[in-house]
């Protein structure tokens, strides 16, 4: 691997830090084991910047972080997916917001497609997981919309 090469993807990813911390020849144990949750996803960002992959897959990109890293991996994120095409699979509703069309599954089908803006405006599914996910991080509780035919009053995540 050309060292500079690897260096700017990550320093682009804001894994400047953990460059200085760490170096590029620091040891890394089996699944990098002697890194946190954050440290390998920003590893594993700055690996996707390195290969130019035209299409990334990204499954619960940020699932197993605290939120003070999420809003760094977010920056990261940005990054990496400049230029390229994105699937992104995620339950932190805060991991897609910016993205240009958001898919909602719900038990396998399809039940609302749009931009953030857009999906909280119908008021639907998407808007409800979104309030809840608010209600979590601020240690609050809302109370359950009432139900409708197509969509549970109480989506599990």
């Amino acid at each position: 691997l050309p060292l500079a090469r690897a260096e700017a993807a990550l320093l682009r990813v804001g894994a400047d830090d953990l460059l200085a911390r760490r170096g590029l020849d620091a040891p890394v144990d089996e699944r990098g084991a002697n890194f946190s949750a954050g440290e390998r996803q920003l590893i594993a960002f700055a690996r996707a910047l390195y290969r130019d992959a035209p299409l990334l897959i990204l499954d619960e990109a940020t699932a197993s972080i605290d939120s003070d890293t999420e809003s760094k991996l977010q920056t990261a994120l940005a990054a990496v997916m400049e230029g390229r095409s994105a699937i992104v699979i995620a339950h932190r509703l805060s991991t897609i917001q910016a993205m240009d069309r958001i898919v909602v599954f719900h038990k396998g089908r399809i039940v609302e497609e749009g931009t953030h803006a857009t999906l909280i405006a119908k008021d639907g599914l998407y808007a409800r997981l979104h309030r809840l996910q608010l209600a979590s991080q601020a240690g609050a509780e809302l109370p359950a919309p009432a139900a409708t035919p197509s969509i549970p009053a109480a989506p599990t995540l």
